[in-house]
């Protein structure tokens, strides 16, 4: 069955007319204008290979994200990052993607977690980056440029990824205070030796999650004080911001990323404002002038993304400067010289 979806991939890709590459839909939003024939992944699915034992696990790009999941929790492990599932998400949908959960900050994203990729290019070539075990770096490079390129340098057939066991103690707390006394605070705490894994401050209340060892969270609690998040509640929480299903994110309005420095002070941001990852991750809601958005990102530090609805027409992501333009162009072209793989889907020139 996999020989035959690999060729009925490559029967499409050399007729080289665009292709919009799709396993479960769940990310459609995410970029810019998608154009194209859909080419499904979605039947090309299945766990290849899981060691406990060495903490990888290999999947077909249209395994189900929850079905790889299931199978890490029999063994108490997991995902570190929490790519988001936003849906029916797909593994391979999650790598091309690139996003990851409330726990980045403290694990690593999406791209940290990938030890190798089998790709199909945009000549039917198959090739494969990396390797299967955490100690083998060979081509690592390209499998991790391959996490975040929302399928614009290749179809990703199969990938192999590192899992962590589950901590054994997990607590939520949450602390009064407004946004620049929270923002002060990520940061002091981020030079001690606290398990500390997510954080959010919204609407003048800063929410920590704690995870590790039992007794390094108990003694974290007892010296950070606040009020402790009973845990259902707090598994409700965490979720809801990674899914992006807490009320923050309901309704139509333009949804911004800003990435910034965490010391970045507090922006004067228009709109309603939600903090993550320690003050690394700036989420905006409401219909903003992008001008303003993008000048205030970039004299911060960082830059903005368009990530959620509004006017695509002006471009998702920050514009690049003509020296790394010309680096993704030349990228496109050894991968996809001619342009089969989700074209604008980044950048409108790629």
């Amino acid at each position: 069955m996999g020989e035959v979806m690999l060729e009925a991939f490559r029967a499409r890709i050399v007729e080289r007319k665009p292709l919009r590459l799709r396993g479960g839909g769940s990310k459609d939003f995410y970029g810019g204008p998608i154009s194209g024939d859909v080419l499904d992944t979605a039947g090309h699915a299945g766990i290849v290979s899981y060691e406990p034992t060495e903490l990888v696990i290999t999947a077909r790009c249209g395994t189900p994200l929850a079905e790889l999941e299931s199978a890490l929790a029999t063994r108490r492990q997991c995902l570190a990052c929490e790519p988001p599932h936003f849906g029916a998400a797909t593994v391979g949908g999650a790598v091309a993607a690139g996003l990851a959960g409330p726990r980045r900050a403290a694990v690593g994203g999406m791209r940290d977690f990938v030890l190798g990729v089998k790709l199909m290019d945009g000549e039917g070539r198959v090739h494969r980056f990396g390797g299967e075990v955490m100690k083998n770096v060979a081509g690592f490079d390209v499998s991790r440029l391959i996490a975040g390129s929302l399928g614009t340098l290749g179809l990703i057939l199969e990938v192999s990824l590192k899992v962590l066991p589950v901590p054994p103690g997990d607590a939520s707390l949450r602390f009064e205070m407004p946004q620049d006394k929270a923002l002060e605070a990520l940061n002091r705490w981020a030079g001690l030796p606290l398990p500390l894994v997510a954080s959010c401050w919204q609407d003048g209340n800063l929410t920590l999650r704690l995870s590790g060892a039992q007794a390094a969270v108990s003694a974290a609690c007892a010296k950070l004080g606040g009020e402790a998040i009973d845990d259902v509640e707090a598994l409700a929480f965490w979720q809801g911001l990674r899914e992006q299903d807490a009320e923050f994110f309901a309704g139509d309005a333009p949804l911004w990323r800003l990435s910034v420095p965490s010391v970045a002070p507090s922006l004067d941001l228009p709109g309603t404002t939600l903090i993550e990852w320690g003050g690394a991750q700036r989420w905006l809601r409401g219909d903003v002038d992008r001008v303003r958005i993008r000048e205030l990102a970039e004299r911060a530090g960082g830059h903005a993304t368009l990530f959620r609805g509004g006017d695509k027409a002006a471009g998702v992501f920050t514009p690049l400067q003509p020296a790394l333009m010309e680096v993704h162009r030349r990228l496109k072209q050894s991968f996809d010289p001619y342009g089969v793989f989700n074209p604008g889907r980044m950048y409108p020139e790629l």
